[in-house]
């Protein structure tokens, strides 16, 4: 159970970082799909969930 809040808690920090992120980049051109920030902050994403997927779960 623990485990399980903590991803939740790491994939909440992403999405904020990314949305922080994107916030102070909109006044200067950003184009995310150019940005590696960007695509580092998504990565991670995408690794938090695979590993939510395959960690075993508890009944």
């Amino acid at each position: 159970m623990a485990a399980a809040s903590a991803a939740r808690e790491s994939r909440h920090e992403i999405r904020a970082l990314l949305r922080a992120h994107l916030a102070a980049a909109s006044r200067y051109g950003h184009v995310t799909r150019q940005c590696s920030v960007c695509h580092r902050l998504l990565a991670l994403a995408i690794e938090l969930e695979r590993a939510e997927d395959e960690s075993p779960t508890n009944p």
